[in-house]
């Protein structure tokens, strides 16, 4: 099958995406034995300096710690107990691991291990080739190594769901490149923010894909995102923000809720979360399709 081009940006768009600154072991079973976590973890974060050929990756992994919930990350906490999926978070053009806080933190927050690489000499360039989705397919592979490395991660990490996948704007194309340029068959959960379409749907991925995108977006287009999702298999869904820029909903409730929920159903296998889903996502100024 041809793939299509990628749909070009504007000089001005281009630079708008500044604005994103916006294994083995025990932990094989199928969900967490432990169950979807019901409260909160307070939430650690490890440096790691990881390569891809040439390409060096620095990347902060965040991960469900002990202590108390709420706090900011504590560098090199202790790991919390139990197993914990991984889904993987790319920041957009000019961001920053650390600028994208309200996104990474709930999902650590609610159990997930989130590996979150900076890209911070990267450009769109990056993301329409595929050079981006294949740094974050050796972040994941490095990260899934950790369970059973000499790492305090080591015997924390549950592969057996697949691994998730978000990001926003060029962290959303990155994410869709995942799905299509540059597939990768272990991811099994999405979440592309303020995306556009990357190319055709890799039939080697199998993935439940959520999109989250503001319909006044002007540097990322809805319609781009809108033909992703419409190429795309179930099970998927599309949040739309009523007026919403490229990133004015960034720390909504909505789409915070709507994201862990999302990772929740697909990667602990929690159904309660599938069916909060449309109350999560559901207001007066939201439009909430899903084909589940």
């Amino acid at each position: 099958m041809q793939r299509r081009q990628f749909l070009g940006l504007s000089a001005a768009g281009a630079a708008g995406l500044g604005l994103g600154l916006l294994g083995a072991g025990p932990a094989l079973a199928a969900v967490n034995p432990l169950g979807a976590p019901t409260t909160p973890f307070a939430v650690g974060v490890r440096q790691y300096n990881w390569m891809r050929g040439s390409r060096r990756i620095t990347t902060y992994v965040y991960y469900p710690a002990k202590g108390t919930p709420g706090g900011r990350p504590v560098t090199n906490a202790p790991v919390a107990d139990g197993v914990f999926p991984v889904c993987e978070y790319t920041h957009g053009l000019g961001g920053s691991p650390q600028t994208s806080d309200n996104r990474i933190r709930p999902l650590a927050e609610a159990g997930f291990i989130v590996p979150a690489p900076h890209f911070a000499a990267a450009g769109i360039g990056d993301a329409r080739n595929g050079n981006l989705a294949r740094d974050v397919s050796e972040v994941i592979t490095r990260t899934l190594a950790l369970n059973t490395g000499n790492d305090p991660l080591r015997g924390h990490i549950n592969a057996a769901p697949g691994v998730g996948v978000s990001g926003h704007s060029m962290g959303g194309m990155t994410t869709h490149s995942l799905l299509t340029i540059a597939p990768d068959p272990r991811i099994t959960a999405a979440v592309a923010l303020a995306c556009v379409d990357m190319g055709n749907p890799s039939s080697s991925v199998k993935a439940k894909v959520l999109f989250i995108h503001g319909d006044r977006d002007s540097t990322c287009p809805i319609s781009s995102a809108r033909q992703a999702y419409r190429e795309l298999p179930r099970p998927k869904a599309f949040l739309t923000f009523r007026g919403g820029s490229h990133s004015s909903y960034y720390g909504d409730s909505r789409m915070r809720d709507t994201f862990v929920d999302w990772m929740r159903w697909s990667l602990y296998a929690d159904t309660v979360a599938r069916d909060r889903l449309h109350s999560d996502a559901t207001s007066s100024g939201t439009i909430w399709e899903a084909q589940l």
